[in-house]
């Protein structure tokens, strides 16, 4: 793709018009108008503001490679995942992951993963599927991998999910309040230290970020990537360890530290 193609393409993803852009960067609707159809190319300093305005890498809008290797989509398929919680909880009898898949799907219709157009539901139900590939097949870690995110982003309230007060305080537990740049560090650390005192939580938080990490790629700026695996290597070894000091979970803390410090390692590698 040439960077014209890249602008445009980064544009019309966040649903901004040529004016949006130029308004930001501080120029004319015109001088956009001719990257995209490719007759200039932005200067430096321009592509430095682009990258910083669209929260993406200054690669991510100047690679004219052409991508010639593709994802399988299969990865991505929100449905299959559905029918393959609802089945297992069935089959196991688990009451409050047959109410959440089904809230959650309906909590997050119509949102997409950060600078993609995969259906946000699609990560929960990654969770709920990596936890019972770890054969760990407990209602209310699955029902909370399900529903996670539904206070963060869909404006829920715990006392009203349609599930029983265990999972309803792993949520409470994993949802974090909004930061800024001043209360971050403070906000955080005390996020995480609750977080590890109970292993269910530990776990499905563990399995949040290792999802999160596989996803990253897809259009986070070169800052966040680095400012995410900064807070990976400081928070979750914690995270980690109480996971490995709870017998039935050893299985999955070995997995879980091994796909983080694999991940954490080529993104190192690639920075």
């Amino acid at each position: 793709m040439s960077i014209g193609t890249n602008i445009k393409r980064l544009r019309e993803e966040r649903k901004m018009t040529q004016d949006h852009v130029a308004d930001a960067l501080g120029i004319s609707f015109q001088a956009v108008s001719s990257w995209e159809r490719d007759e200039y190319k932005p200067d430096t300093d321009k592509l430095i503001k682009l990258a910083e305005f669209f929260d993406v890498s200054v690669s991510a809008i100047v690679e004219e490679k052409s991508n010639t290797f593709k994802t399988k989509e299969a990865i991505y398929d929100w449905e299959h995942m559905r029918t393959f919680v609802k089945t297992t909880a069935r089959n196991f009898k688990l009451p409050n992951t047959l109410k959440a898949v089904d809230y959650a799907i309906k909590a997050h219709e119509g949102q997409n993963r950060k600078h993609s157009s995969i259906p946000y539901i699609y990560h929960p139900l990654n969770l709920a599927c990596h936890a019972l590939s770890m054969g760990i097949v407990d209602d209310a870690i699955i029902a909370a991998c399900l529903l996670h995110d539904v206070v963060e982003d869909c404006s829920a309230k715990v006392d009203e999910l349609p599930v029983d007060e265990e999972t309803k305080d792993l949520v409470n537990l994993l949802t974090c309040e909004e930061t800024n740049d001043d209360n971050r560090q403070k906000v955080r650390s005390a996020y995480y230290k609750a977080i590890s005192k109970n292993p269910k939580a530990a776990l499905i938080k563990c399995m949040d970020r290792c999802n999160n990490l596989t996803t990253m790629s897809w259009g986070l700026s070169r800052d966040r990537i680095y400012r995410m695996i900064k807070e990976t290597e400081e928070y979750y070894p914690v995270l980690l360890k109480t996971i490995k000091d709870t017998t039935e979970y050893n299985n999955a803390a070995w997995l879980l530290k091994y796909q983080m410090e694999s991940m954490l390692d080529i993104y190192k590698r690639l920075l």
